[in-house]
């Protein structure tokens, strides 16, 4: 295991060589403390922002609803903004959340209303078969825990599953956000997993932003 003093930030890390804690094993609470330090994170950072500035085009789509799978879903807070955002816009959704990780969909439940009709998943995306084909994916922080050539399947898959596009939003390195992270880490009290690896691997851009991928027909 590497200390973050031997970690070269200016190029991708695996996530073999480093993995994330909250990917080994650990209890549910420790889990579920973890991604609720990292909705504060995204509400911090306005992470939401970039994916709904994105879904803005299904204000002028179809009646039908709409059938929005997120992949790696985590505690569900992506899809609880999606989930409210369309309800003020009149849009007819289908909200699903998918995880490899069994403690996400528990968590994901627990913290969303149940009026919010979203299903939660466990499982993998790349062999999930939906009883209703899927007209967007999206996908969060989820793209640094993954090996190169995880992504790279990532993207094909989605580039073939999603009918009308995709979108993932996620983090890079900088010295500076490394930086940023560790002092907010400190400063907000985030859990000790976010606390330990947000200024490692999920960084921000050189001026500290979010980065994102997108494809659509």
């Amino acid at each position: 295991m590497w200390s973050s003093a031997q970690i070269d930030i200016r190029r991708r890390v695996s996530p073999r060589d480093l993995p994330e804690l909250m990917d080994g094993e650990c209890s549910y609470e420790e889990f579920r403390g973890c991604l609720r330090s990292l909705e504060q994170v995204n509400g911090w950072l306005q992470g939401y922002r970039p994916t709904l500035a994105w879904l803005e085009r299904l204000s002028r789509g179809p009646r039908d609803p709409v059938h929005i799978l997120d992949v790696g879903s985590g505690g569900g807070d992506l899809l609880r903004q999606i989930a409210r955002w369309t309800q003020r816009r009149g849009i007819a959704v289908q909200l699903t959340g998918i995880d490899l990780n069994p403690y996400a969909a528990r968590a994901a439940a627990e913290s969303t209303p149940k009026e919010l009709g979203i299903a939660w998943v466990t499982g993998d995306a790349l062999v999930y078969q939906p009883d209703k084909p899927v007209a967007i994916v999206v996908s969060s922080l989820t793209a640094h825990h993954l090996e190169d050539e995880e992504i790279i399947a990532l993207l094909r898959w989605m580039e073939t599953t999603a009918q009308a596009g995709w979108f993932i939003n996620d983090l890079e390195r900088s010295e500076r956000s490394c930086r940023m992270f560790g002092w907010a880490a400190r400063v907000l009290g985030w859990h000790r997993f976010v606390a330990r690896w947000t200024g490692v691997l999920p960084a921000g851009l050189p001026q500290g932003g979010l980065g994102a991928v997108a494809g659509s027909r």
